[in-house]
């Protein structure tokens, strides 16, 4: 009889066929999940511990000397930025006891360094490399020689003040700073590595890579610039040698020093009268490259007896001047400079170009002691807006940014050359800092305060000084507003001696025959004059 539920033996063998296909299910099911696809680990499981090096688990971070030193470098950032900001202002305005004798633009240079090795070191603070330490122990290295070279020379060390020196000092640190800091990040690194992961990590992921090569790239083109710094210090310290043919005088307060030197000796006419000096200010170069041959010729075959001339701050041998400076503020630095020579008028004041509005506001303010004015090729009041120019300040500015790479000065002095004296006053000396500066200073004041000073000038002078003319007929023949404008020159005294428009000359004058003899000519008539 079937029982209801069935058969022992058919339970049995039901029972005994359901276990065997558990068996084989269970044997089958792991051969299943063997099988890879894409949802696969290619390692299994750690079950030792350890993390895995890719997890975010797995930083230096974690280590608070790692962010003390990041928290560090980044005040350090904030600390230098604010100190760049302080000069870039002053290169146009002269903070209280910021003014440096130099230029200011290789502060400048040193900070904005500073700025760029801070910020790569914390935008790459996380994957510190060989290559970044190294670069900065090559920068580090650098710099502390343009420290060394800054302390050593004495015109560079007064040239920079402790604006200049700080900034160096600074950069030096910041330096070293990034060197440490690399260090010890990757200490860190390799303390988590190897208490998170077990084991040292060799490997990088692309984006570390990545990070590492435009670090390198980076710390490259620094390296690259700081040598360029440091090469044109050293030959800014050659220069340095040079020893002025005169004397510099402290003005101003002792803020700056001019340079000044006088020619021949004091002497006088037959009824005890002491006979003019002539007073030279330069046009848009320094006087000793331009002007020099033809006066010292004046005073070699007697046309004159005596003469002095000056560099105005920023030319040459002068220091310069705090920012803002004016033609006024020049004039009154020579008076100055004058009166600690010694030197004494009667003056007749001679100048060309842009150097004429100098010694129109020299002449008013000494209206008892000029006896006479001689402009070459003068530039009119009326046209100081062409060196006021906007744009023209803002090249000079960009020119004056990369000054301190000195890429023409070094080029010039290894392939064509250059000696100190072409960079000092000849002609290279309008690609140095100091000259650059100069230049700024002249444009940003040229259609404010000069124009006023030479403005006022105009009404102060004497009708009575005698006056002489001379202008390049290039310039006449090719521009009407200057003929016009050489015209009404003509007319700031009431006494013009003579106006001579010199064919085929340039607007320096002297470089022609015809031109250098109707100079002397007209100076020797000036200054025989009563």
């Amino acid at each position: 009889m079937v029982s209801l539920w069935g058969s022992k033996d058919g339970d049995d063998q039901h029972t005994d066929g359901g276990s065997t296909n558990d068996e084989e299910n269970n044997q089958q099911q792991p051969r299943q999940s063997r099988e890879a696809n894409e949802r696969t680990r290619l390692l299994p499981p750690r079950n030792d511990g350890y993390l895995d090096p890719d997890d975010p688990a797995v930083s230096p971070y974690n280590l608070f000397s790692v962010r003390a030193i990041r928290f560090v470098g980044i005040l350090f950032l904030i600390i230098s930025f604010l100190w760049w900001v302080l000069l870039l202002v002053s290169i146009f305005v002269s903070p209280p006891m910021m003014h440096s004798r130099g230029s200011g633009f290789f502060d400048f240079s040193f900070t904005t360094l500073t700025l760029g090795n801070l910020l790569n070191g914390l935008l790459f603070f996380s994957t510190p490399s060989r290559a970044m330490e190294w670069s900065s122990l090559i920068i580090a290295a650098l710099l502390l020689l343009d420290m060394v070279v800054v302390l050593a020379v004495q015109r560079l060390r007064s040239e920079e003040g402790w604006v200049g020196i700080a900034s160096v000092i600074w950069a030096t640190v910041m330096a070293l700073y990034n060197v440490m800091s690399d260090r010890v990040v990757a200490w860190g690194k390799q303390e988590e590595e190897e208490r998170l992961t077990g084991r040292k990590e060799t490997r990088r992921t692309l984006r570390e890579w990545c990070a590492v090569l435009t670090a390198t790239v980076i710390m490259i083109v620094m390296i690259v610039i700081t040598i360029f710094l440091t090469a044109t210090l050293i030959l800014r310290s050659r220069d340095a040698s040079l020893k002025p043919p005169g004397e510099r005088f402290y003005v101003d307060g002792d803020k700056y020093k001019l340079h000044l030197a006088c020619v021949g000796n004091v002497t006088f006419d037959a009824h005890g009268k002491k006979n003019p000096t002539v007073l030279v200010e330069a046009g848009e170069m320094p006087f000793e490259d331009t002007m020099d041959d033809w006066i010292y010729s004046s005073y070699h075959n007697g046309t004159i007896d005596r003469y002095c001339y000056y560099d105005r701050p920023g030319f040459a041998w002068s220091d310069n001047a705090p920012s803002p400076h004016s033609a006024g503020m020049t004039s009154d630095a020579l008076s100055e400079a004058l009166a600690r020579a010694g030197e004494e008028g009667p003056w007749v004041l001679v100048s060309a170009g842009v150097g004429s509005i100098y010694s129109r506001i020299f002449s008013s303010r000494h209206v008892r002691d000029v006896h006479g004015l001689f402009l070459i090729d003068g530039l009119h009041e009326d046209l100081l807006h062409r060196i006021a120019s906007p744009t023209r300040g803002f090249m000079l500015w960009g020119r004056g940014i990369i000054s301190p790479l000195g890429y023409d000065r070094l080029f010039g002095a290894i392939f064509k050359g250059r000696t100190r004296e072409d960079r000092v006053y000849g002609k290279s000396a309008y690609q140095a800092g100091k000259f650059i500066k100069a230049k700024l200073q002249e444009n940003l004041v040229a259609g404010s305060l000069t124009k006023n000073e030479v403005s006022q000038a105009r009404n102060i002078q004497t009708p009575n000084t005698p006056l002489v003319i001379v202008s390049s007929g290039i310039e006449v023949r090719r521009d009407n507003e200057w003929e016009r404008k050489q015209e009404d020159l003509t007319k700031i005294t009431d006494n013009l001696v003579s106006w001579d428009v010199v064919n085929r000359a340039p607007h320096r004058v002297w470089l022609t025959l015809e031109g250098r003899t109707i100079l002397e000519k007209r100076l020797g008539e000036l200054v025989r004059a009563r």
